[in-house]
């Protein structure tokens, strides 16, 4: 696997970089698919108290961002048991009178915003994720100021490592004009994450320890 440094990439409306050659795709996925066990795995074995401190810190650093002080409706996803615990950042956009809107799955690959106005709506869904019911609003992905996107592992510099069902690729590659941000704890980062021609780079991310801009911590 080549070095990030060398490979080749197309830059869409939002800033955001995807793969433009795939050398090997075969070995590329098998790659992805040991990294994202691994990740897994250390996510599952993580000191239960540390993983809530670096939660809190992060949801802290997400509620400063420029970004959400002016968005009016705000898209996140809400973390399983070996994601960030978003609840408390969802909690505050409600709190805020914001429009939140939380991901729900149709189909593999395809996903909608459902506006919800308070987390007692939330059922298990696609594979036990907390989403809204069907009958949720949709919103536009026109209407959506701000994005927090998920991921198994990331780089500083954006680079994600997702779950393998596309989702969040496909979206946001269709709609690139929607301002993102990748959240991850600081423990399951890595240097370089195996990219494929449709996987995205997004340019903001935030882990506890600070905010990543294009791969520069920001002061």
């Amino acid at each position: 696997m080549e070095p990030n440094s060398m490979k080749q990439y197309r830059i869409n409306q939002n800033g955001m970089k995807t793969s433009s050659s795939n050398p090997s795709g075969e070995a590329v996925r098998a790659e992805k698919k040991a990294l994202r066990r691994r990740m897994l795995d250390a996510a599952g074995a993580a000191d239960p108290a540390a993983g809530a401190a670096a939660d809190a810190r992060i949801c802290a650093l997400l509620e400063a961002l420029p970004e959400y002080r002016a968005a009016r409706t705000v898209f996140c996803f809400v973390g399983t048991e070996r994601e960030i615990n978003t609840r408390p950042f969802l909690e505050r956009v409600l709190a805020d009178g914001k429009c939140l809107c939380v991901p729900r799955c149709r189909k593999k690959g395809e996903m909608d915003a459902k506006r919800i106005r308070s987390l007692d709506e939330l059922e298990k869904g696609y594979y036990g994720l907390w989403e809204p019911p069907a009958s949720c609003e949709s919103i536009a992905p026109e209407a959506l100021e701000l994005a927090v996107i998920p991921c198994v592992s990331c780089s500083h510099d954006g680079a994600r490592l997702g779950h393998g069902g596309g989702f969040y690729d496909i979206y946001f590659e269709a709609h690139p004009q929607i301002p993102t941000v990748m959240i991850c704890r600081e423990a399951l980062i890595c240097g370089q994450i195996p990219g494929e021609a449709h996987d995205l780079t997004f340019p903001t991310v935030i882990t506890e320890k600070g905010l990543w801009r294009r791969g520069v911590l920001q002061s």
